[in-house]
């Protein structure tokens, strides 16, 4: 899949931190004399130029929420199942390069963490960790994870946050609000400290209900029980109402803040939705 589907696009996208100093020699027609060294000049009575070389090295880190909401799938795969083969992809791309690759794994608390390295390796002990890492914890905290993430890795880095961004709290829904406000701080503030790419996973039974009778739905994260009646037409459209504007305040919200984001749903072929945000990406630069 990375070197069918992938290929070039990861490269053309994703760029070093800029340009590194190589050497200093003669001027010769047609170099550009911006480039000119003026201190060497003067020293040597002919013109020198300075050459630079592109830093192509890059870090990729990987976000990845492990928290219980991601063991619910309708589709042949989970949401975590899922998010696992997508970081995969990802990492597998970023080797191809000769990029280092990390990972944090978290719920509401920092679960692991997998310093950036090179090679392929490295590479498929995180993708071991992403398949097989039982969490402590079952709830989700994003800000928690950027908060560490922002702490521990201090090179800018290309960011992957890969998460449903269910959010759930036992006690009030002003908590809930307060946790989502959070997010967004702590999002803002780790797109400045690095290129934060979001991608967020649903699916298509968190958007709309079948008509089945009596449901009784459970909270993966804090087991509260809640009994809906899905014949009732009127409950099935307030469900998938809230779920959907919930979501489109999501992505207005990542607008506003400049946040490059990615929307993919349980069961489609998510690879065509990284290559389409990597060509419009590659278009907008």
């Amino acid at each position: 899949m990375v070197t069918d589907a992938m290929a070039g696009h990861y490269n053309s996208v994703f760029k070093g931190q800029g340009m590194d100093f190589e050497e200093v020699r003669e001027y010769t027609p047609g170099d550009d004399i911006r480039s000119i060294d003026w201190n060497v000049t003067a020293k040597m009575g002919h013109p020198f130029v300075k050459r630079f070389k592109e830093e192509r090295e890059l870090t990729l880190m990987l976000v990845v929420d492990v928290s219980a909401s991601g063991d619910f799938g309708s589709q042949e795969e989970s949401k975590r199942e899922m998010m696992a083969e997508m970081a995969s992809v990802l990492a597998f791309s970023a080797i191809r390069n000769n990029d280092k690759v990390g990972l944090l794994l978290f719920t509401d608390q920092v679960e692991a963490f997998i310093p950036p390295k090179k090679g392929r390796q490295h590479v498929l002990r995180i993708i071991r960790e992403l398949l097989f890492f039982e969490p402590e914890s079952t709830g989700t905290d994003i800000k928690v994870a950027l908060d560490y993430l922002n702490r521990i890795v201090k090179r800018k880095a290309v960011t992957f946050l890969v998460s449903d961004f269910l959010v759930r709290d036992t006690f009030r829904q002003a908590r809930i609000r307060n946790q989502y406000t959070d997010m967004y701080k702590a999002l803002s503030l780790t797109d400045r400290r690095h290129d934060l790419i979001v991608i967020r996973l649903s699916d298509p039974r968190e958007y709309s209900l079948p008509n089945i009778g009596i449901l009784t739905l459970e909270d993966a994260e804090t087991g509260q029980l809640v009994e809906l009646d899905t014949r009732n037409s009127r409950v099935r459209a307030e469900y998938e109402s809230q779920n959907t504007q919930q979501l489109e305040d999501f992505k207005d919200s990542l607008k506003r803040l400049g946040i490059d984001s990615i929307y993919v749903d349980n069961g489609q072929p998510y690879i065509t939705k990284i290559r389409e945000f990597f060509l419009n990406r590659e278009k907008r630069r």
